[in-house]
């Protein structure tokens, strides 16, 4: 049933998308994915600003929904923005190769620098590091494993300075044809 959804999911996301630049096709796909897959990203209202198959970037705003009691952002919602970051690269390459692969996140790090008391941009930069992972999982045939970075930046506060960095391991496994 699950893979039916998704089929369908997919099919209506790329009947509707066909005509769109490749940025808003991505941000519609963002859209439906944290709606239909994973609702509790897209209440957080996830930005889409940059993705390829070597970096994504994603903007969490600092609202309601996703701040503390403090007025910066909460530690579940940074962890949410690292967790898209990172899943949606690796969704990309996947989709890119034409492969069937599932992806879970085997393990989680956070180290938190500063508090981030605006909007938050949550950045992956390590492409090259999931394709080869995705290349080792088709010739394998097992699970494979590798760690990638998110950083995650206020700009309208401290530029480029991280108020957070977060590794998570990527878990991969071919799916078998049913």
């Amino acid at each position: 049933m699950i893979n039916q959804l998704k089929t369908l999911t997919d099919d209506v996301t790329n009947g509707l998308t066909k005509n769109l630049s490749e940025e808003t096709r991505e941000k519609f796909k963002l859209k439906v994915f944290t709606l239909f897959e994973v609702p509790m990203l897209g209440y957080c209202k996830p930005e889409l600003i940059q993705i390829s198959n070597q970096s994504c970037e994603i903007k969490f705003p600092l609202n309601r929904r996703t701040k503390n009691h403090l007025n910066s952002m909460y530690f579940g919602a940074l962890s949410c923005g690292a967790d898209l970051a990172g899943g949606l690269i690796a969704m990309k390459v996947i989709n890119d190769m034409g492969e069937n692969i599932s992806l879970v996140f085997k393990d989680f790090k956070a180290d938190f620098l500063k508090r981030a008391e605006g909007d938050t941009h949550f950045i992956c930069r390590d492409g090259h590091k999931v394709e080869r992972l995705v290349n080792r999982t088709v010739e394998t045939g097992e699970r494979e494993n590798e760690t990638v970075e998110v950083v995650a930046t206020v700009p309208s506060k401290f530029g480029d300075e991280p108020v957070a960095r977060f590794l998570l391991t990527l878990s991969l496994k071919k799916r078998k044809k049913s």
